[in-house]
């Protein structure tokens, strides 16, 4: 089964209901501007209820070097999420390691694009909406991934229960990430939505 993670978790049930269900990582985002925002202290108690084997991820959109300083000094992060305009140098300069988000639309050079973060565990392939960072929920197209990407890549933008398979199987990522496509308002996740989210992932791989 491919790696899932589900990113913008602002409460702990839903941490626990997307480790129940199977996932890998949750992500927690440190974006002010985000409705699914998470203080420093939501975030360690979030962090602190996961069971073992489930990574926690920080997401950040052009933060300056103390707050992700700050967030990393408080809990244990396995991965950084950057998705703004973070250089390599900035991204590689932290002590834990990190993927870079890309914002898709037609006349971006995916691979010269990826090939500026080596450093980088994966490349993020997202939505691009304007005056957005992510989360909105929207499909970009997946013919515009091309096959000779030089990092792994991880599949975002739109996923929900009902595409999650296709999506897979046309695309063959490293991994999927899903927000507004599991939950029943902004911020807030649906158990079920989950796994049904889950049950598509295998579906793609049978």
């Amino acid at each position: 089964m491919k790696p899932v993670k589900i990113c913008g978790i602002t409460r702990v049930q839903d941490a626990l209901a997307a480790a129940h269900a199977g996932v890998h990582a949750i992500g927690l985002v440190f974006y002010e501007r985000s409705p699914r925002h998470v203080d420093l202290n939501r975030a360690i108690e979030i962090a602190k209820a996961l069971p073992p084997f489930i990574s926690a991820v920080g997401l950040f959109v052009n933060p300056d070097r103390g707050e992700v300083e700050k967030v990393l000094a408080s809990l244990h992060l396995d991965l950084l999420q950057f998705h703004g305009d973070e250089t390599e140098s900035f991204c590689s300069s932290f002590s834990a390691p990190y993927i870079k988000a890309a914002r898709v639309k037609p006349g971006l050079d995916l691979v010269q694009y990826a090939a500026c973060y080596p450093s980088a565990r994966g490349i993020l392939l997202d939505a691009f909406v304007e005056g957005t960072s992510g989360g909105t929920g929207q499909v970009f197209d997946w013919d515009l991934i091309p096959d000779n990407l030089p990092l792994p890549l991880i599949l975002s933008g739109g996923l929900d229960p009902g595409n999650v398979a296709d999506a897979i199987m046309r695309v063959d990522p490293w991994a999927v990430d899903v927000s507004s496509g599991v939950e029943s308002s902004k911020g807030i996740k649906d158990a079920a939505r989950i796994a049904a989210f889950m049950q598509g992932v295998r579906k793609a791989d049978v």
